[in-house]
């Protein structure tokens, strides 16, 4: 492996996060993956369950990846298996796509399921390694300015490709539209990855002679739950944004149902990654400068205001002194914003209070702990079946606030790691 200098792994790490936040804006599970569910199905469980299976699928390999990787030196390997394991799943999905017209219709969902839950766990094998070499290659006071550059320039990328998506959208029969924005998005994956690799990987501490097996790594994981209060803290906050987020895949929904068409939806993404793209030099100066917890803070309270407005949106209906599709735009607007600005404080955060010898354990340990509350999203599709859009948007803001206190009450913690 070759070994890099640190200016020049931080710009390789830095081109990676970019075409990564490109690829993923193709196959965003809010907006572009959730109009293609229902437009299969025209089912809000599915559309739920779309969502719900991508957390979960990130999040629930990660505590296997963990006990692996904390055994090894090099976690690069774990890395590559996961980046290019997702790209060729997508190549998939969109291969099915595009023989729509061939395939059985129960046939085609159920591949597509198939392998979106295929994408979804592949993709969870790359965020323990990914931390742990961004962690050991970039310093802490640079690592918010690394996300942030990551998603300014994946946030413009973002606006071609939803550029690109709206024209797709617009040209092609349906889901032919969808099978080429699916094969865009694993076609800037693979650039991400090949640049990420490039970067190299940092020469690791040893693995500690007294690691035993699995059950062992799991009772350490307990013991860090039981006497780390800032660690527990830190889940208890992570379990209230999975309510927070469980509406995000019925924003779209919402949309759809006000305007009676799925069209906007490619514009709708553009208006979420512009947000993101605007506020992250604010998220990277703030992380920066008061530290990881104040913008965890003050993100969380802002992510109180999407579904504040999209209910008063809904409620007051065409009396709303401008068209209907304006204050949704200022709703993604601010869905985009928070979603970057909660990422950066909460990576960040998550490393900060890892120790160094075992930062791949305490992020295995954490995504484990907090990946029931991905399943969520499905909870959602209940709530809006029982009652309306209305009512998970409700939810989602009584969540938003509570995640605040909880981060509030991390301002009494030491700043340095503590047991």
């Amino acid at each position: 492996m070759v070994i890099r200098e640190p200016e020049s792994r931080f710009r390789r790490l830095s081109v990676a996060g970019i075409f990564f936040q490109g690829g993923a804006a193709a196959v965003d599970s809010n907006t572009i993956i959730a109009a293609l569910v229902y437009g299969l199905t025209a089912n809000t469980y599915a559309v739920g369950a779309a969502s719900a299976i991508l957390r979960y699928g990130w999040l629930f390999p990660q505590i296997f990846v963990a006990y692996l990787a904390q055994r090894r030196q090099r976690r690069m390997p774990f890395y590559m298996i996961g980046a290019f394991g997702r790209a060729a799943c997508l190549v998939a999905i969109s291969g099915i796509l595009s023989l729509a017209g061939w395939l059985p219709h129960g046939v085609l969902v159920a591949l597509f399921f198939i392998l979106w839950m295929a994408y979804a766990f592949v993709s969870g094998i790359v965020a323990v390694p990914y931390n742990d070499i961004v962690a050991r290659s970039v310093a802490s006071e640079r690592r918010s300015r690394l996300l942030a550059i990551r998603f300014f320039g994946g946030g413009l990328l973002a606006l071609g490709v939803a550029a690109s998506a709206d024209r797709l959208l617009n040209s092609l029969a349906f889901p032919d539209g969808y099978a080429a924005i699916v094969l865009l998005g694993a076609g800037l994956l693979i650039v991400s990855s090949l640049s990420f690799i490039s970067a190299g990987e940092p020469v690791a501490p040893p693995p500690r002679a007294a690691d035993n097996g699995f059950t062992d790594f799991l009772r350490d994981g307990i013991e860090v739950l039981r006497t780390d209060k800032r660690f527990r803290l830190f889940v208890h906050a992570q379990w209230l944004g999975g309510a927070v987020t469980m509406a995000l895949p019925f924003y779209v929904l919402q949309v759809i149902a006000t305007e009676g068409t799925a069209s906007r939806v490619a514009f709708l993404l553009a208006a979420q990654t512009t947000g993101a793209l605007l506020s992250n030099a604010l998220w990277g100066w703030w992380g920066d400068r008061y530290g990881k917890r104040s913008l965890y803070e003050g993100v969380a309270l802002l992510g109180a205001m999407p579904p504040l407005l999209i209910i008063a949106l809904s409620s007051l209906g065409g009396n709303w002194p401008v068209p209907a599709i304006s204050g949704f735009v200022v709703v993604f607007f601010l869905l985009g914003a928070v979603g970057n600005g909660i990422t950066i404080a909460m990576l960040g955060y998550l490393m900060e209070i890892s120790p160094n010898d075992r930062r791949p354990a305490y992020s295995g340990y954490f995504n484990a702990l907090v990946a029931p509350a991905a399943l969520l999203p499905l909870a959602g599709a209940v709530i809006v079946e029982a009652m309306s859009f209305t009512g998970v948007f409700a939810v989602s803001l009584g969540a938003a606030f509570l995640q605040f206190l909880i981060i509030r009450r991390l301002r009494d913690m030491p700043a340095e790691h503590v047991k």
